[in-house]
Parts: structure tokens; C-alpha cells; sequence
């Protein structure tokens, strides 16, 4: 029974109808409650942030050159010294379990199988072994200070004996962004509320009988198994918020971060050249330009429009990848165009993992992927290495035009 549906949901996604990430969005909205789905889809505030992210590349107009003959197209890059099959890393989503059974290992599973990266997130229902043996490839950790230092160093040294090769440090979290529709939906209510104040909210799970009997038979509510508080164990589901209120990351952070780890370092959360700058002088290998997916402070710039200023900023001293907003593999080059080594997306899958699990997150990848040749073909660009400016034009006001 459990293979079959597995081929039925493998077969859902493949289906003619399943052609973009938009219809992947579709279809884990068929297929998750209100409150899960809103969790992944949504931002802060207004949310401005999280639509401006995918708009701007629409500013970003491309110049092909014609009647070259591209027969084959070479996708391959070097991250961090780690050769992946295309610019594509599947960034840390937390609480991955909530949208499939067992979510971090299947996504990091899917990507292993793709030749691509996985970033873990701190806040995971799975166990960062149990994550590194289902990738067969390269996973990153992404670090978070809750459960305090001592926590984080413990995690770092399991990090390390379970085999992760760089260590992503998120900075852009001093505080939970004021996300209204995880409000509306009752998320605070079902984690902790009493059974009462659940009440009103229940029938949306209800009414997502397949989810909910994966969720129950999974384990139901898990707690974050690589947050391990002294005393107390793995840190429960419930008191996440007020962690992440007590775990703001500094710069001074990263100084006992870098003794504790010494592999790669990605700083995650720039948006400033100034901020750039403070991560090549803080000996990061990496930075990744992001907004959190327009899930924290809102109407900041996206993220591609911040691309040009921050590369400027550094020159060649950093790797900078990009966060926010790809949806499509024309966006990846787009991004590569305006400087970035490599994209990390993170809705992108995640609507995969929601509408079938493994199979979603493949299917997810494989579309960005064909899109991706399509557009070199059409550009008339052999490879993603000999990408740059020259293939793009920018609105004049750009920084770093």
C-alpha cells in the first residue's frame, strides 16, 4: 500500500498539468492544512517584501545572442570546493516535517540524488545523521544560537561528526517577523494553547484526512532534535519563538563560532555591501544576500535588486549566492548574471515536499533544471560559468549597475 502511494504521488507531479513551481503551489495547497501551507507560503507584515522578490526579476530584461548553436549546456559549479551538478542549493526550511513524514531527510534525499546541496535547518524534526545518510551528498548546516552557546556547540560538534561540510549562520533573526496569517490560522493556539483555544482551528487539519494521518503516524507534533537543552532535552515545538527572541547572532558571534568550526562559514542574511564587507573581514568563505524570503523585517529591497551592490561591495573576496524569490530556472540565471556564484531556494521545494514528498522535491528540482538548459539554449550561452552582465540588462537605478 505504501509503495503505491508513493508511485500515485510520484506520478501526480509528473503529470503534463505539473509544469512550474506554480503548480506545485497549487498542489500542496490541495493537500496541506491552511496553517502548514501558510507557513511556508507566507511573509511578514504586508508582505510586500515577499512579492517583491519574485517581481524583480521581472526588471531584469535578457539579451540573447542568436543563431548560435548550443547543442549541450554545461550546468556545473564549485561551492565551497564542492562540485554540484547546477547552481542550485535547497536552503534550510524549518519544521519540514509538518509538510511530509520524515521532510528533511526526503528533501535532502531528492537533492543528494540530484548532485545538488541541502542546508539543514537548526530547526528540524530529524536528526542531523539520519539528514547526512539520506542525502549521499552534500549537506550544510544552518545555525541558530536558540537553546544558547553551550546548545550551539554541541550541535556544531554533531555537525561535524555527522559529516556536514559548511555551517550556515543566519543573522537576520533578532526577532520573529510579524507573520498574520500563521496569527489567523491559530498556529500559536494548536502548538501550545490549551484544548479550548484549539478548538476553533482544529477543523483545518481535519479536513486534511491524508495529511493528518501522515502527521499522526509520523510522530504527530516533533520536537527539535538537534537542540538538545541541557537537562531538558530536545527543545519542544512550543518554545521556539521565545528561543529565537534569546538567540540573536552579533558579529562578535561568529569569532567562537569560526574556533568551533573550522570548515566553510556562510553568513546568511546580508543585505547591504556594508554588511558584505563585515563578512569577508569576519573570515567567511561565503555570504548569502537574503530578506528571509520576505519573512522578516518587510519593505526592505528584494534581494536581486541589493545583488549588484553587495558583489561590487566585494569583489572576488566571497562567494555570494542569492536567496528570495526563484521560481523559475531563468531567475538562476538571472542571479548568475548579476554576480552570484549560486541560488538558494527555499519555497521552491518546499511546495514540492507539501504536494508529494519526495517526489515533489524531485520534480521541483528537475523543472528548474529544464528551465535552466532551455534558457542557455535560447540565450545562446554553452555554460552557466561564462555567464554575466553582458546577457542582462538592469534598471538604471540599480545599485552597482
Amino acid at each position: 500500500m505504501f509503495r503505491s502511494a508513493q508511485h500515485d504521488k510520484a506520478r501526480s507531479v509528473a503529470s503534463p498539468r505539473v509544469v512550474n513551481i506554480e503548480d506545485l503551489r497549487r498542489a500542496a495547497k490541495r493537500r496541506l492544512p491552511q496553517v502548514v501551507f501558510d507557513y511556508i507560503d507566507g511573509g511578514a507584515e504586508d508582505e510586500r517584501t515577499l512579492r517583491a522578490n519574485c517581481r524583480a526579476f521581472e526588471d531584469v530584461t535578457f539579451r540573447p545572442r542568436c543563431a548560435v548553436a548550443t547543442p549541450a549546456c554545461d550546468l556545473g559549479v564549485s561551492v565551497l570546493g564542492r562540485s554540484l551538478s547546477m547552481p542550485l542549493i535547497l536552503a534550510p526550511v524549518g519544521s519540514s516535517r509538518l509538510m511530509y513524514p520524515r521532510g528533511e531527510e526526503v528533501a535532502a534525499s531528492a537533492a543528494g540524488a540530484a548532485g545538488i546541496a541541502y542546508a539543514l535547518s537548526t530547526l528540524s524534526g530529524c536528526r542531523l545523521e539520519d539528514v547526512a545518510a539520506a542525502s549521499k551528498g552534500t549537506v550544510w548546516y544552518q545555525l541558530y544560537l536558540v537553546g544558547g552557546r553551550d546548545c550551539a556547540l554541541a550541535a556544531i560538534e554533531h555537525a561535524k561528526a555527522a559529516g556536514f561540510s559548511a555551517l550556515v549562520v543566519t543573522i537576520d533573526t533578532a526577532v520573529a517577523g510579524m507573520r498574520e496569517r500563521d496569527l489567523r490560522n491559530g498556529a500559536k493556539e494548536l502548538l501550545s494553547g490549551n484544548l479550548r483555544s484549539k478548538l476553533p482551528f482544529v477543523a483545518q487539519l481535519l479536513i486534511r484526512p491524508r495529511w493528518l494521518a501522515g502527521f499522526l503516524a509520523d510522530g504527530g507534533l516533533m520536537k527539535f532534535q538537534n537542540v538538545v537543552i541541557p537537562g531538558k532535552g530536545p527543545m519542544l515545538y512550543a518554545d521556539v519563538t521565545a528561543a529565537l527572541e534569546n538567540a540573536v547572532v552579533t558579529w562578535e558571534d561568529l569569532g567562537w563560532i569560526r574556533r568551533a568550526w573550522s570548515g566553510p562559514i556562510v553568513i546568511k542574511g546580508i543585505h547591504t555591501a556594508d554588511d558584505a564587507r563585515r563578512a569577508v573581514d569576519v573570515g567567511a568563505n561565503a555570504l548569502v544576500v537574503s530578506n528571509h524570503g520576505g519573512r522578516q523585517l518587510d519593505s526592505v529591497a528584494p534581494t536581486l535588486r541589493i545583488l549588484p551592490e553587495v558583489v561590487a561591495g566585494v569583489g572576488d573576496q566571497i562567494e555570494v549566492l542569492l536567496d528570495g524569490g526563484i521560481r523559475r530556472g531563468s531567475d538562476i540565471v538571472k542571479a548568475l548574471c548579476l554576480g552570484a556564484r549560486a541560488v538558494m531556494a527555499g519555497r521552491a521545494y518546499a511546495y514540492g515536499l507539501g504536494a508529494a514528498g519526495g517526489a515533489g522535491v524531485a520534480r521541483a528540482i528537475e523543472i528548474l533544471r529544464a528551465d535552466l538548459i532551455r534558457t542557455l539554449k535560447l540565450l545562446g550561452c554553452p555554460s552557466v560559468a561564462e555567464l554575466d552582465r553582458s546577457y542582462v540588462d538592469t534598471p538604471a537605478d540599480w545599485l552597482g549597475k
